[in-house]
């Protein structure tokens, strides 16, 4: 059974390129989502229900369960994933998504779900100023932002502003479902992270009675920041489901 590795907002199965170094295991696809690095289907409305459903279908394919693992979007999706299709899933871990009524959209997320101001922030952005926000703003070291930022292409641009439109109540819509999720689960947060704070991840794995909430001296990019924690953080995980 593979680990399936799902990256967030504005990212691509590269994110994860770090933290693979230090897996010992073989077995580990990194996905790109539609839009994200990858051609959207034709009708692709770049929903986060179409996402799930995307990612159910993939899942599908390969026809037992996976250790499936999300980052930031990647967390909220497959979290979700995990409550409706739990049989598709051994075990779950996530981090620095949130998945909670109680949880406000951060500044920017506001703007990409204002109809004309998220238009105009993408019409205007540039990969230089967007990496410099991502090292001042989120502490992501400065060669992984250039190379994030300039992966932000149009279809990066439109998935996400139709994703985070399509996700004003989140939280309240998804939050019940996470008592449906029966694998074992682990949680890990950037414990610096100022748009999706720490106190989430607590109220995450508290939802999902996960073994262990893991907070990591860091910022939201965990998997660019502690890959080597984040990899053993993983490698535990999965251990322990297997000695279960």
């Amino acid at each position: 059974m593979p680990a399936v590795l799902i990256h967030g907002v504005p990212d691509t199965h590269h994110l994860w390129d770090p933290v693979r170094q230090y897996l010992s295991r073989s077995d580990v696809e990194a996905w790109d989502l539609p839009g994200f690095g990858a051609p959207r289907p034709a009708g692709f409305g770049s929903s986060k229900e179409e996402y799930v459903d995307w990612l159910v279908e993939r899942l599908e394919r390969i026809g037992e369960p996976v250790d499936l693992v999300g980052h930031d979007w990647g967390c909220i999706l497959t979290a979700r994933v995990a409550s409706v299709r739990p049989d598709l899933v051994r075990t779950w871990a996530g981090g620095n998504g949130p998945v909670s009524s109680e949880y406000v959209w951060h500044p920017l997320a506001r703007i990409w779900q204002d109809p004309v101001e998220g238009g105009r922030y993408m019409d205007r952005l540039e990969a230089a100023s967007f990496a410099r926000d991502l090292t001042e703003g989120f502490d992501v070291p400065a060669g992984p932002a250039a190379r994030t930022a300039v992966r932000v292409d149009a279809p990066m641009k439109d998935s996400i502003l139709k994703l985070y439109r399509s996700a004003l109540t989140v939280g309240a819509e998804w939050e019940p479902g996470l008592s449906q999720v029966s694998a074992p689960c682990m949680v890990f947060w950037g414990a610096l992270d100022p748009a999706c704070q720490a106190e989430f991840g607590r109220k995450l794995g508290d939802a999902l009675h996960a073994a262990k909430v893991i907070e990591l001296d860091c910022n939201h990019w965990t998997v660019l920041q502690r890959p080597a924690e984040v990899a053993a953080a993983l490698e535990a995980h999965w251990g322990a489901s297997v000695r279960a």
